[in-house]
């Protein structure tokens, strides 16, 4: 591992409470701006589906807003949920926006649903056939219509070509939270982000199954992962615990199947305290959800001042013997939001790394 270590931003528009999704997306572009200052190197805008909570439901359209309000940070999906759509579809948006922002564009892929059963069976285009899983072929088609003269030549689509047919590509990642996403990523010789912050559980196996067995492509010569976990800096550890307490919350509602906006820390503080402290016995308890130590090898927020923080974020990156990490920061106040991104930048140097990298 090199001895800097890159941060990047997911940015999944959260709704604050008392505000608006309008603010949310706001929000985001101004957090876009400011991240794009501080040296971080990419911004990835997540997908989900029918939730107060989060407004960022078509990454795309926010990837082409940042990138036109952003000067040097690569911008992409974390990620699009690829069963959804059409790959065919998904490569002409991707080259659009490669086209209009090249060498900038990450696609980052995923087959989880982005939402319940329900806006799944509403996302679905044919509503009479069983679901049938066919990720595998998705991937194979998307990344053909991104490089045709990876289609055999007699198949059926080798002489489409997607247009606009710009230079070079989006860069695809393959996204995930299991050992299934670790083990098609290495087979298939992309990128890999692991979502840490989602599902903790498996992470030292899936990224070190994937480092391990990497096969070459044309897409990566070796393996390239990285993983997205939780972060609050604040000025002090009380502060840090204390916005974090917004995050608690958030965490427990979900595993209630409540969706509800980010609450103020004061609110949610009143509100844990309320709830039971045992998990609702109709929702699998996994480790993380509720307001109890997790048990696991690294939690999925790090919290508290940015010394602390960037500390921790470098042994995790040592552990895993990765070079870049991904960070996810909600707290009930934009500001509070955008002040932690400054402070983590701050105590992990990323300016000098952006001059560096410039000046090289």
């Amino acid at each position: 591992m090199s001895s800097t270590l890159r941060l990047s931003v997911l940015d999944q528009s959260p709704v604050l409470a008392g505000s608006t999704p309008s603010q949310a997306l706001a929000n985001s572009l101004d957090l876009a701006r400011h991240v794009d200052r501080l040296g971080y190197t990419r911004l990835w805008y997540s997908e989900h589906h029918a939730m107060d909570l989060l407004a960022c439901t078509a990454p795309e359209i926010l990837i082409a807003r940042a990138a036109s309000e952003t000067s040097r940070i690569r911008v992409g999906s974390g990620g699009i949920m690829l069963p959804h759509y059409s790959a065919f579809k998904v490569a002409e948006v991707f080259r659009t926006l490669h086209a209009m922002f090249p060498n900038r564009i990450d696609l980052g892929i995923g087959r989880a649903p982005g939402g319940g059963q329900l806006e799944a069976y509403a996302l679905r285009r044919n509503r009479k056939a069983p679901v049938t899983d066919d990720f595998p072929q998705q991937l194979a088609e998307l990344r053909a219509f991104l490089h045709p003269e990876r289609f055999p030549s007699d198949h059926g689509f080798a002489h489409i070509r997607v247009a606009p047919d710009a230079p070079g590509a989006p860069d695809i990642w393959l996204l995930g939270s299991s050992m299934w996403s670790a083990v098609t990523a290495a087979q298939e010789g992309l990128p890999y982000a692991f979502a840490h912050f989602f599902s903790p559980i498996q992470t030292r196996q899936a990224i070190e199954y994937y480092q391990r067995n990497f096969q070459p492509s044309p897409d990566r010569a070796k393996p390239e992962a990285t993983l997205a976990i939780g972060v609050i800096c604040a000025d002090t550890d009380e502060e840090a615990k204390h916005l974090h307490s917004s995050v608690r919350l958030l965490q427990r509602r979900i595993r209630m199947d409540d969706r509800r906006p980010v609450a103020a820390p004061d609110d949610a503080l009143r509100e844990l305290a309320a709830l039971p402290t045992a998990p609702n016995p109709l929702i699998p308890f996994t480790a993380g959800s509720f307001d109890a130590p997790e048990e696991n090898e690294w939690p999925t927020y790090f919290v508290g001042t940015p010394d602390k923080v960037a500390a921790q974020l470098r042994g995790l990156a040592s552990e895993l013997n990765l070079e870049e990490i991904i960070v996810n920061t909600i707290t009930h106040s934009h500001q509070a939001r955008k002040h932690s991104y400054d402070l983590l930048a701050q105590a992990l140097n990323l300016a000098a790394q952006h001059s560096e990298a410039t000046f090289a």
